[in-house]
């Protein structure tokens, strides 16, 4: 786990679970992590998730790894501690509700989770527009 502070100066741990299928290197066919790269992501698929209504944790979990065909796997682990940092920040709200006799905690948008996910979103648009742009030999205007 590293502490490092986020865009708004604040100081967050970084949870190094985040698996990405394909990232391999040199021949190895195998599950390989970076998460300097990758910390962005589990933030901004939780936020767009809940964008279309509230969910629990482990739904969340479940929901990242089949929207993205198992590409990306992000544990527990590393959901909780999002969603707590998130919550946090005025991002996303909870509410304890009991569905099938268990109580589970929900969390959805609230503006000001909108507007980070606007913003998020746009960054990481931009910046894969950028890779694609570089991998098929171009240039791309904008420093990202």
């Amino acid at each position: 786990m590293r502490r490092v502070r986020n865009d708004r100066g604040l100081k967050v741990n970084i949870l190094p679970c985040l698996v990405v299928q394909g990232m391999v290197e040199a021949a190895m066919t195998i599950r390989a992590t970076n998460p300097n790269f990758m910390n962005g992501v589990p933030e901004l698929l939780i936020l767009k998730l809940l964008q279309h209504g509230e969910m629990y944790g482990y739904e969340i979990v479940q929901a990242i790894s089949v929207r993205t065909k198992a590409q990306v796997v992000i544990g527990e682990g590393v959901v909780y501690p999002v969603l707590h940092g998130l919550e946090s920040e005025g991002a996303l709200k909870s509410r304890r509700k009991t569905v099938n006799g268990r109580s589970r905690i929900y969390y959805s948008l609230t503006p000001a989770g909108t507007r980070r996910l606007t913003g998020l979103a746009k960054v990481w648009t931009n910046l894969a527009t950028t890779i694609q742009t570089v991998l098929t030999g171009g240039q791309h205007g904008e420093a990202v």
